[in-house]
């Protein structure tokens, strides 16, 4: 790390305008960043993380947005007094943005190499054949496995660890001095993670550049920055080495940061979660013993199994020319036994087929061979009939509440809905009732019925979204990656509040996941699978604490442990 100073960002106060009412969102937020330096930014969604980083590329929006005080210079070079044409001379061709959700980012109707090439143009002299040339060669740069697939590819046709390769690949065509990295890895698999936390470690030796790398993990921030600053609600929390606030943090919202993740190491009854640090009420030390849980599972084993998957297959077929198929075996195979009262816990990478067994559960899918009991009964063979009697016993918490919610319903009115379609309760007074009920069981209230998804926050409409699943009070939940988007902390509440409805309801849970920790947390019994079949089965804690197969070894390592 050099010591000279590339970006300065002095008493920065942010505000958003409503109705003519001020609110501001960003509190004298100053910190310097040097040249060759990699800086953290830490905190929950809605802290102001990216608005900082907005401010710094002069991309707020006018109308509703000001910086009400403060400066941000750049080289010595005060950014708050360019007109706009200076600024796009910086933007892109010096600093640059890796933005968090490459699918929204990307445009869809345009070839990946297409839009890293209109880059290239617009910012140096190159052809258009240089230009290619120099598009081939940052694809190889960023460790995309087949570059020239990927240039001739649509957004839509690469997984996302891809996806958000050539969103990197964007970001530094023009070999920025300042890249900066908004949430790179959220809802991405702990592999592709630490694949794209190298990467980005190589770009920045390689090219002399400083990030500025935001996230709401601290331990993955940990691993790859020099200095961090933690913000909460606006304000500076915490500013220093990377060292010293991961292993000593002086405030109590970094330390609540740092417990919100499950350890793989000790088992907590209850998560500590953010509230839990602030107002000093942390009594969730309770752990549960090894001797609980043997009790626990000689109890759940003792019964027969409430679901039973043999040998089941899900193949897809896809046209390979005019005449011949190409098959494609997304479950492969697989057998495992569920018990009443279980949390199964799923993990792999993407399109390790995860979602589809749950799928071919749900009866979403058609599984093309082997048999799938419930209560002894093959569901694979129910009529259509019968098979809208099983939805209420077996339900599904959606990875993203908002797109699965109506946007045009109040809360109130879609939690209410399956009941109504299932003709649950007498009539929709009782319905209204038992839908308060339910609000107020995933900790929410009457006062929220009448509001609309818009008006929630992530971690809300997660709530909501529980609340409606368990609404048709199924036997059966099947959690698919229903915790992957959300911050640390409101992973811990949410959590929290599966395993309170578990044990208050007695439901049993497929939990899907990428994130291994939080599966290990969650999991009685775990299954490990890869390329459609199941690698490793058995005890969570015994394959974490030793697993067999190399694959699972590989999962493990790339958890993020921090320093």
């Amino acid at each position: 790390m050099d010591n000279t100073i590339l970006l300065s960002v002095q008493n920065l106060c942010v505000s958003f305008f409503a109705e003519k009412k001020e609110n501001r969102v960003l509190h004298d937020i100053s910190f310097d960043l040097h040249k060759n330096e990699i800086l953290g930014v830490v905190g929950e969604s809605g802290s102001g993380k990216s608005v900082a980083s907005l401010a710094i590329l002069g991309l707020l929006p006018n109308k509703i947005a000001k910086i009400s005080n403060g400066n941000i210079t750049y080289k010595g070079i005060s950014l708050l007094q360019l007109n706009e044409k200076e600024y796009r001379a910086i933007r892109g061709n010096e600093i640059a943005m890796i933005f968090q959700e490459p699918m929204s980012s990307l445009n869809p109707s345009m070839k990946c190499g297409k839009q890293v090439i209109e880059i290239l143009l617009q910012h140096t002299t190159l052809s258009n054949n240089e230009a290619k040339e120099e598009v081939l060669s940052l694809f190889e740069k960023v460790k995309l496995p087949d570059p020239k697939r990927a240039y001739s590819s649509y957004p839509h046709q690469l997984s996302g660890g891809q996806k958000q390769r050539i969103m990197i690949a964007m970001a530094i065509a023009c070999k920025p001095k300042l890249l900066i990295a908004d949430e790179p890895t959220t809802a991405l698999d702990v592999t592709v993670q630490k694949e794209i936390i190298s990467l980005l470690k190589n770009l920045q030796e390689e090219y002399k550049m400083s990030i500025l790398f935001i996230s709401h993990d601290l331990s993955l921030v940990s691993e790859i920055a020099d200095n961090v600053l933690v913000i909460y609600q606006g304000k500076m929390v915490e500013y220093g080495s990377s060292n010293d606030i991961f292993h000593n943090p002086k405030q109590e919202y970094t330390k609540a940061l740092i417990n919100a993740r499950p350890t793989l190491d000790v088992r907590l009854k209850k998560l500590p979660t953010i509230s839990d640090f602030l107002n000093d009420t942390n009594q969730s030390e309770e752990v549960i013993t090894k001797e609980q849980r043997e009790q626990h599972h000689k109890n759940l084993y003792s019964k027969p199994p409430l679901l039973e998957v043999i040998n089941v297959e899900k193949v897809y077929f896809s046209k390979v020319g005019l005449f011949d198929k190409k098959e494609l075996k997304a479950v492969d195979d697989v057998s495992f036994k569920l018990y009443e009262g279980e949390t199964l816990g799923l993990v792999g990478e993407s399109g390790c087929g995860k979602s589809t067994l749950g799928n071919t559960i749900l009866q979403l899918d058609k599984a093309t061979r082997g048999q799938i009991l419930y209560k002894g009964t093959d569901i694979t063979q129910l009529p259509l009939s019968e098979i809208r009697n099983l939805r209420k016993e077996i339900q599904l918490i959606f990875q993203d509440p908002f797109a699965s919610l109506n946007p045009r319903l109040t809360v109130g009115r879609a939690i209410m809905e399956p009941m109504q379609a299932h003709e649950l309760y007498d009539n929709n007074t009782e319905r209204k009732e038992k839908t308060i009920e339910l609000l107020e069981r995933v900790g929410l209230g009457e006062e929220y019925f009448n509001r609309y998804p818009h008006e929630f926050s992530g971690g809300q409409r997660q709530r909501i979204g529980i609340a409606r699943t368990i609404a048709l009070r199924p036997r059966l939940i099947i959690c698919d990656e229903s915790v992957s988007a959300l911050d640390i902390s409101i992973q811990a509440q949410v959590l929290n509040l599966l395993n309170e409805l578990k044990e208050k309801f007695g439901f049993t849970y497929i939990f899907i996941s990428h994130d291994l920790s939080v599966v290990k947390y969650m999991a009685d019994q775990l299954l490990v699978m890869n390329n459609g079949k199941i690698e490793e089965q058995g005890d969570a804690d015994i394959i974490y604490q030793s697993p067999k197969k190399a694959y699972t070894q590989k999962l493990i390592r790339a958890i993020p442990k921090g320093k």
